[in-house]
């Protein structure tokens, strides 16, 4: 049987390590001096709940796989069947071509072709470099087509401080807004609203412990540095996931049944929220022959 992700590469520097797949380019491991710091899997496993996958041309769902484009109805995939929406985009379960690989750096590419629902073609890169306590993935995204294009990207990692537990890490985000979890629905997101005053707002920070989230928060604090700073923390130990200025939201989900970990949290950079293909919400707009870069990372405090 085939490796569901293909060939692995593993780029070090110092004590820190990471694996990525080919099929997905996924982040299948992170670690420095041996502690894990994203859930990992078995390299002859599927992605758990889509761990470490790259989610392009659209992050989250894209209700009933239908949206507009140019006055055309375009119907995409139903990848989420249970509640008929097309969700995480085209490429994860893709083969991605090897451009560079050196001992702390990968850089892998993807053609997305026009093809059903997505109408023009693109091409994207997405480059890991590691240091000794800090992983930095950047993406590219080029319009191959001769017409625009809104896109949007978003990642899937899941995180952790070595062996604590989940519910023992403490949240700190810096979003003001939210669109809270509506259980059931096709959509399964409110409408976006003022975090103060209300369970959604990690601005100081709050124990896991309890907490129940699938959940995209907007209204994202931009730190000096220009990014916006998500943190687990725990005692005197610190993970800082960073992302540039256009991932404008984070999806914060915390499943109880992740394979190998149980309770578990995932941050998700991503530069537009959910259904942006017919809201428009944060999309990227790319003119033909133009690109998009950007940037995020996870650094170990």
């Amino acid at each position: 049987m085939a490796n569901p992700t293909g060939e692995q590469f593993e780029i070090t520097r110092g004590n820190a390590r990471a694996v990525i797949t080919e099929i997905g380019a996924g982040l299948r491991a992170f670690e420095v001096g041996g502690v894990p710091y994203v859930e990992a899997f078995a390299e002859d496993e599927k992605p758990p709940k889509g761990a470490g996958q790259v989610l392009l041309p659209w992050p989250n769902r894209t209700k009933g796989g239908q949206w507009d484009y140019q006055g055309e109805k375009q119907q995409l995939p139903i990848t989420e069947e249970a509640r008929g929406n097309a969700i995480h985009g085209l490429t994860r379960h893709e083969e991605w071509e090897l451009l560079e690989h050196a001992e702390s750096s990968i850089t892998l590419a993807i053609d997305v072709p026009a093809q059903e629902g997505w109408p023009v073609p693109l091409r994207a890169t997405i480059t890991y470099e590691i240091s000794p306590r800090e992983l930095v993935v950047t993406h590219e995204i080029r319009n191959e087509g001769e017409s625009p294009i809104g896109v949007g990207l978003g990642t899937h990692p899941y995180f952790r401080i070595g062996d604590v537990p989940t519910d023992e890490l403490t949240l700190t985000l810096p979003a003001s807004r939210v669109r809270p979890y509506l259980g059931d629905e096709q959509m399964p997101y409110a409408d976006e609203q003022d975090v103060e005053g209300t369970e959604y707002d990690f601005r100081s920070g709050k124990l896991l412990e309890g907490v129940d989230l699938d959940t995209a928060f907007g209204g994202l604090a931009v730190a000096e540095d220009g990014n916006h700073h998500h943190v687990l923390s725990h005692e005197d130990r610190e993970l800082l996931v960073w992302a540039g200025p256009d991932f404008r939201w984070a999806q914060v989900f915390t499943p109880d049944d992740l394979v190998g970990r149980g309770r578990a949290v995932a941050i998700e950079p991503m530069t537009c929220p959910a259904d942006a293909l017919n809201t428009g919400t944060d999309l990227i707009e790319l003119e033909p022959a133009s690109s998009w870069t950007g940037s995020w990372g996870i650094r170990v405090r």
